[in-house]
């Protein structure tokens, strides 16, 4: 977990659910079948170079590519193993250590997808909160400069993200052993603040809430095209007929 997901809304849903103050160009549309290395939209708290300390963050919403690709990487395809972070270890993993303490973010999603093996088949779920609900992931990023391009490039820049992950609360540990970190809304501005520097004891405090949250997930078979990274469309969330 998590190698699938769904994002049924668009960007004025995004915007006015979690109060955006600055929307960036070129943000991907709503996917039922977001994959490893495609753009997903991520919200995200920024203070400029110079600002006070008591300074009012800027809520931003960007596109990152799904995947995190640390500073020191010398190529971007890394980033394509770093989908997830484990959240009991991330502060000490060079990957995603700078971006604990300093650049954390949400993904908000309409569910994901999980595969449960019985009798050494694999069958897809999807896992969702009640009444059409979001999703809040909690979710590291970071900024990698491509050392081939110009400086006045609009590639220069890359900012990729990942999904913290811990083990599966009881209701879920029947999909998988491995769930998302739901991040309690009580708790996204602190995850979000960037005047709070993360730590560990951070990671502990949202991944105990986010146990709590994940008690109230739904979860349904459906059909196996999910598994193709070409299908697409509402009928991959729809429960499979019963037999």
């Amino acid at each position: 977990m998590c190698g699938r997901f769904v994002v049924a809304g668009g960007t004025a849903d995004l915007v006015e659910m979690f109060d955006i103050d600055l929307v960036a160009p070129g943000l991907p549309g709503p996917s039922f079948n977001v994959a490893p290395t495609d753009r997903v939209s991520i919200i995200l708290d920024t203070i400029g170079k110079n600002a006070a300390v008591d300074d009012e963050p800027v809520r931003r919403l960007e596109a990152a590519r799904w995947g995190l690709v640390p500073v020191w990487s010398k190529d971007p395809k890394s980033g394509a193993s770093a989908i997830n972070a484990r959240i009991e270890t991330a502060a000490e993993k060079s990957t995603f250590a700078t971006a604990v303490k300093k650049r954390r973010a949400i993904i908000p999603a309409t569910g994901y997808f999980e595969w449960a093996v019985s009798d050494d088949v694999k069958r897809p779920h999807f896992i969702h909160m009640p009444d059409g609900q979001p999703m809040v992931f909690a979710a590291l990023y970071e900024w990698w400069r491509n050392p081939a391009e110009a400086d006045d490039s609009a590639d220069k820049w890359m900012l990729s993200t990942s999904i913290l992950t811990r083990e599966a609360t009881s209701r879920l540990a029947s999909i998988h052993d491995r769930m998302p970190v739901f991040l309690s809304p009580e708790l996204l501005d602190e995850w979000l603040d960037p005047h709070t520097e993360g730590s560990a004891e951070l990671l502990d405090e949202i991944s105990a809430a986010g146990a709590e949250v994940a008690e109230y997930a739904e979860f349904h078979e459906v059909d196996s095209a999910v598994g193709n990274v070409r299908s697409s469309g509402p009928s991959l969330i729809e429960p499979i007929p019963s037999a």
